[in-house]
């Protein structure tokens, strides 16, 4: 690509700066691109905290602001590389060395096919590959910005990235020789028309555009585009696994539903507590199974600061099995994994209806209603909030038998018990008093009180309606839960955070 000189200089000069403000107040010079480089300024401003290894590359191109919006985060795209290089351990697929892979790239004939040539040095890349040999086939058909094409490559012999638009094509040519990938091939094509043509591969990966033709946003995987659905049976005959990208908003049970028996693995990934996407791992052939008959492991990820937090289940047509529960501080496994099973009836359901509820606690009393503790008059000591990845798959019961915490109410989806429990996946708090909305009781309870972190689950009033009745500021040490337990009581708890 060629650019001026003038252009990189206003853009060393001002990456920092407020981009509306130059777009307003900039000398326009014939040497400076202003447009193209209001660009590489709010991309690489974009990149600071959402690819903080790509923003300390130097020369490093970035996409219009759409493209930068829907591309992973560094977290989700390792998260995603892990998990092609674990379902390619699965399949046992050979080695192959790196002279080998460059002779099979030589010899591809696949159409609009672009080899890149590099001898950048991969020193500023994401560090996901390992020492062990490169294997098998990857081919991304919805390459975009190539943040998650990128990370994925690197523990593959052949890696293809796949993209309709040409300037996406030229950026991705260009950022992938810097960062050290110049044996993948760029292949400017729509994702349909090639894969008709395309050779076997071990890997496909397909985020599909969730945005209609007028720039709304879209959902529902029938009205995203590519469309997967009516590709299932060329995505599932030529690769061992497809991996499919979906937005957060869609409901996962729906999108099983959809792959007509396809989705053998659901990951929901949530990046501090924030749901950011849902994956699912498709195997088979459409419609062999019925979609009743398939076994699904629902994997329930939230990547934080301190590590990460899995709770997976296992649903099939016996109920809901919880198989395994982890936290990963710094990546290494430090929590056993739990072979607890749900009750065979239980149902994995994100709606707040009919939730299957434990009966019973550590202390052996029903839920929602426990009896005061003599030495400090409270019905729980502990309170559990399940991470973002857990309430949107709504696996409550399986969570509650798992870690032998029982649910306050079959609707709260906040989960207590008398002693703390280590590991759950999600915010643990200790009680310090629990009040009714009483004007006595409240004035009890929230004595000292100035400022308060507020939640309200399965509770008639909004964080706001509630902030202004009890007359609190936002934050402080001290979190209120505005709940109802299970005798139909609201109530309020006040917790501290552990």
């Amino acid at each position: 690509m060629e650019i001026s000189q003038q252009t990189r200089e206003f853009i060393r000069s001002h990456r920092t700066d407020d981009v509306r403000d130059l777009a307003l107040h900039a000398k326009r010079t014939p040497d400076l691109d202003l447009p193209w480089a209001l660009d590489q300024i709010a991309g690489w401003q974009t990149a600071r905290t959402k690819l903080p290894q790509w923003a300390d590359t130097d020369g490093i191109i970035y996409p219009p602001h759409l493209s930068m919006e829907q591309c992973s985060s560094e977290p989700t795209a390792r998260y995603k590389a892990e998990l092609a290089t674990r379902l390619m351990a699965s399949d046992g697929a050979p080695a192959q060395s790196d002279i080998a892979a460059h002779a099979q790239s030589e010899q591809s004939d696949e159409p609009h096919d672009t080899t890149i040539s590099t001898t950048t040095a991969d020193t500023a890349a994401p560090d996901v590959a390992s020492a062990a040999p490169r294997r098998g086939r990857l081919i991304d058909l919805t390459g975009g910005f190539g943040v998650d094409f990128s990370t994925m490559a690197r523990n593959f012999a052949q890696a293809v990235y796949v993209e309709r638009q040409p300037d996406l094509c030229d950026i991705a040519r260009h950022n992938l020789d810097l960062l050290g990938l110049g044996d993948a091939q760029v292949v400017n094509a729509d994702a349909a028309s090639f894969l008709a043509t395309a050779e076997d591969a071990d890997i496909i990966v397909i985020d599909p555009a969730r945005r209609d033709e007028h720039g709304g946003r879209t959902f529902a995987i029938a009205d995203c585009t590519p469309d997967i659905l009516g590709m299932l049976d060329l995505l599932t005959a030529k690769a061992g696994h497809v991996l499919v990208k979906l937005s957060p908003m869609l409901d996962w049970h729906k999108a099983v539903e959809d792959c007509r028996g396809t989705v053998r693995e659901v990951h929901i990934v949530a990046v501090a507590n924030e749901c950011k996407e849902l994956l699912l791992v498709l195997r088979g052939q459409p419609d062999a199974v019925p979609v009743e008959d398939v076994t699904v492991t629902v994997h329930c990820v939230n990547i934080t600061a301190r590590g990460t937090e899995r709770f997976t289940v296992v649903a099939d047509a016996a109920g809901v099995h919880a198989v395994g529960t982890a936290r990963h501080p710094d990546d290494a496994a430090t929590c056993a994994a739990n072979a607890e099973s749900v009750n065979a009836n239980a149902v994995c359901t994100d709606s707040t209806d009919g939730e299957p509820v434990a009966e019973g606690g550590p202390t052996g009393n029903a839920v929602g209603n426990p009896g005061n503790h003599a030495d400090d008059g409270l019905p729980f000591r502990y309170l559990y909030e399940p991470n973002a990845a857990i309430m949107k798959a709504g696996c409550f019961a399986a969570l509650s038998s798992a870690f032998r915490v029982p649910q306050l109410a079959p609707n709260s989806h906040l989960f207590i018990s008398d002693t703390s429990v280590e590991g759950f996946p999600g915010r643990a708090f200790r009680v310090a008093t629990v009040m009714t909305m009483g004007k006595k009781d409240l004035k009890r309870g929230l004595s000292g009180l100035t400022h308060a972190n507020i939640a309200t689950r399965n509770f008639p009033m909004s964080v706001s309606q509630l902030r202004g009745r009890l007359k609190l500021q936002d934050g402080g040490d001290a979190y209120l839960f505005a709940t109802t337990d299970r005798d139909d009581r609201r109530i309020i708890i006040r917790a501290t955070h552990l």
